[in-house]
């Protein structure tokens, strides 16, 4: 096996996702305005008659057009927000459609793909999780319509609930028009390579879909106390968990759905320090599926940089995948897209490779994002 990483450019403790909108120190949301607009108020309160509210605020004023493309951007729609505080998961974190705007503005964003900030639409019941991603992806495409250009979307499914995720799927790309799907690292026990979800990644495959995948606080690993928060060292290995049950796990799914086009947060987490354990791994089960390793199954995934644009995390990264399968995010409202414009700075990329991450290849994959 040949393996080349040169690119060539006493209470009952609460569920582990519980924690997962808990943020802590490293991933607190900006400071943003706290004083509600009344069109937000109008908004929160019409969404409050039920989950299938789904009306957008009016559109604000947009910033002149700028270049980079943000695959990596969470919005908050009042019917999310209420969902979470409903099941005792905290406040959500602050966010508007002007304070989106505002930090596209600053950081030259042209175009921000939306995302749900975790854990997402799946609370514990099917009913419950069916509306409320059906009334975040109406509300993501409200947005996209009212706002031409500045937005995308990767749409909400209630994963792990397969039926309620094949309708929704077909609702989001058919009828909304979204630009992927948002899944999160694993939901309970189950990482994305069960065999449970192989009917999802089926048709998600049958589709040549993009998958935007966000980590979770893992239902190992929400109460080590080892004196960090949860999401300071899991949301990174969470990331480089899910990857490995594609390719290791039962489901087969990353030999099944090769047409699925994965992009991970934060620079594919742990997975460029550990690509040797997964090679180490192939050496001693000798899967045929994979006569050249792990490496380049990796390799045919996309990764963007948000928390994950220091200059010892790129040079991981690029050393493990060429430059084409890399894209920029900012992970906004918990950081500012400014981070990883400076990041990405600071390493110094040519000018034809930081063109590449800004927008090439996010408009490669997704050409709808042109407009």
């Amino acid at each position: 096996m040949t393996a080349n990483f040169a690119r060539p450019h006493a209470t009952p403790q609460k569920p582990a996702w519980h924690n997962a909108f808990r943020a802590c120190s490293c991933c607190r949301p900006l400071a943003l305005p706290t004083q509600p607009t009344r069109r937000n108020f109008l908004a929160g309160g019409i969404a409050a008659l039920g989950l299938g509210a789904s009306a957008a605020p009016a559109p604000a004023q947009a910033p002149a057009v700028k270049a980079r493309i943000d695959v990596h951007h969470h919005y908050v729609p009042p019917v999310h927000a209420q969902a979470l505080t409903a099941n005792r998961l905290g406040a959500a974190p602050q966010w508007s459609l002007q304070a989106s705007l505002d930090d596209m503005e600053k950081a030259g964003v042209k175009t921000a793909v939306l995302s749900l900030v975790p854990p997402g639409v799946w609370l514990g019941n099917v009913d419950q999780a069916r509306k409320l991603a059906r009334a975040c992806n109406e509300y993501g495409a409200q947005l996209i319509k009212d706002n031409p250009g500045r937005f995308g979307l990767f749409a909400a499914i209630p994963l792990p609930d397969t039926e309620g995720s094949l309708h929704e799927i077909e609702y989001a790309l058919d009828v909304l028009k979204a630009d992927g799907i948002g899944l999160f690292t694993s939901y309970g026990e189950k990482y994305l390579g069960d065999p449970a979800f192989v009917p999802v990644f089926e048709e998600i495959n049958r589709r040549r879909a993009v998958v935007y995948t966000h980590p979770v606080v893992p239902a190992c690993c929400g109460h080590l106390g080892y004196g960090m928060g949860p999401s300071s060292i899991e949301f990174a290995t969470d990331t480089t968990r899910t990857i490995a049950s594609l390719i290791y796990g039962k489901g087969g799914t990353a030999f099944r759905c090769p047409d699925i086009r994965f992009i991970w947060s934060h620079s594919g987490g742990t997975l460029p320090f550990l690509i040797g354990r997964f090679i180490r791994e192939q050496l001693v089960k000798k899967d045929p599926r994979m006569p050249d390793g792990p490496v380049p199954i990796v390799q045919k995934y996309f990764y963007e940089v948000a928390q994950g644009n220091t200059k010892e995390q790129l040079a991981a990264l690029m050393q493990l995948v060429p430059i084409s399968q890399v894209m920029f995010g900012s992970d906004f409202p918990y950081r500012s897209a400014v981070e990883a414009v400076e990041g990405l700075a600071a390493y110094k990329f040519s000018a034809s490779d930081l063109a590449s991450i800004d927008d090439g290849n996010a408009l490669r994959e997704i050409p709808r994002l042109t407009g």
